[in-house]
C-alpha cells in the first residue's frame, strides 16, 4: 500500500476519475469538495472527507488542486479557512487546473514563505484519459520535489515531465488548448463545407479518419457530431477561459485572434455544453 497521504480538492468532470485513480492505487486519499454530494462517490470508494482547505492540508502530506479557474484558486489559497491560513509547513501543494502562469507564480510565492512547495501540474486529455489513467501531465516548478511526487502523477496518466520554472506547465497547457481550439474550430467548418455542397457529415469523416489528418480528437468529436452528443466533456466555456488566458500571455496571431472571437461569440448560448457545440453557433451565422 503507498503511504503518502494524499488530499483532493475539486471533484468536477475531470476531478472524480482522476482522485479515482490514486484510491485504486491505494493512496490514502481526502476530498474536499464545496459541493459536497460529490464527495460522497468518493467516500464510498474509500477516501475520507475533510471539511476545509485548511483541515485537508493538516491531515495529509500532499495535496491536489483540480478546479476551473483562478478565482478559485485565489480562495482555496487565501479564503477563510483556505491552504494558506493554518500556517502548516513541509507540505506539497500540486495544482493540476488550467490556470494562469501568474496566479501559479503567486500561490507557488505565498506557499514558500510559509515553507510548503508548490507544483503547477495541468494535464492534457480529457474524461476518458482521465478514466483510464492516460492523460499527458506537464509540471512547472522545482524538479527534485517534481520528482518526489512523479509516481503519484504517473497514477493518473501515461506521461509525467517536469517543463521547467513555475508557470511553465500551464504556459505548455495554453499552448496546447490553443492548438485544441483550432483543431475544433476546423472540424466544425470543414463538417459544414462539406454539407452544404451535397458530402455527408459520416462520408467526410470517414475520409477523414482515415486520412493523415486521423487523430483520437477528430474521431472523438466526430463522433458526437454524427450522434448529436454535445454533453460537455471539455466545455465550450471552458476553452473560451484558456483562450483568453493565453491572450493574456501574448496570442495575438490572426487564428487565435479569429477562434477566440469565435468561441467568445458562441459562450452565451453554447457555453455548457461540450466545445464541438461550436459547429451549431457557426450553423447560426
Amino acid at each position: 500500500m503507498n503511504t503518502t497521504k494524499i488530499g483532493w480538492i475539486g471533484l468536477g468532470t475531470m476531478g472524480i476519475p482522476m482522485s479515482q485513480q490514486l484510491v485504486k492505487a491505494g493512496y490514502p486519499v481526502t476530498v474536499y469538495n464545496r459541493s459536497k454530494e460529490k464527495e460522497e462517490a468518493l467516500k464510498h470508494e474509500g477516501a475520507d472527507i475533510a471539511s476545509t482547505p485548511a483541515a485537508l492540508l493538516q491531515q495529509t502530506d500532499v495535496v491536489i488542486i483540480m478546479v476551473t479557474d483562478d478565482n478559485a484558486i485565489r480562495e482555496i489559497f487565501s479564503g477563510e479557512n483556505g491552504l494558506l491560513s493554518v500556517g502548516t509547513t513541509g507540505k506539497i501543494i500540486i495544482n493540476m487546473s488550467t490556470v494562469s502562469p501568474a496566479i501559479s507564480k503567486e500561490m507557488a510565492d505565498l506557499c514558500s514563505k510559509q515553507g510548503n512547495h508548490y507544483l503547477d501540474a495541468p494535464v492534457s486529455g480529457s474524461v476518458k484519459q482521465a478514466e483510464t489513467a492516460q492523460l499527458v501531465i506537464m509540471g512547472g516548478g522545482d524538479e527534485k520535489v517534481f520528482e518526489q511526487v512523479k509516481p503519484v502523477l504517473e497514477k493518473m496518466g501515461k506521461m509525467a515531465v517536469h517543463i521547467g520554472e513555475t508557470g511553465a506547465g500551464n504556459t505548455a497547457k495554453l499552448a496546447i488548448n490553443t492548438l485544441l481550439s483550432f483543431h475544433t474550430q476546423g472540424l466544425a467548418e470543414a463538417v459544414i463545407l462539406a454539407k452544404q455542397n451535397g458530402v455527408e457529415t459520416e462520408t467526410l469523416l470517414n475520409l477523414i479518419n482515415n486520412s493523415a489528418l486521423a487523430n483520437p480528437f477528430m474521431k472523438i468529436k466526430g463522433d458526437a457530431i454524427l450522434s448529436n452528443n454535445y454533453k460537455p466533456a471539455f466545455s465550450l466555456k471552458n476553452i473560451t477561459k484558456d483562450l483568453r488566458l493565453a491572450k493574456d500571455i501574448g496570442l495575438a496571431t490572426p487564428m487565435g485572434e479569429a477562434v477566440l472571437r469565435s468561441f467568445s461569440d458562441a459562450e452565451a448560448e453554447f457555453g455548457n455544453e461540450d466545445l464541438i457545440a461550436i459547429k451549431k453557433h457557426l450553423e447560426k451565422e
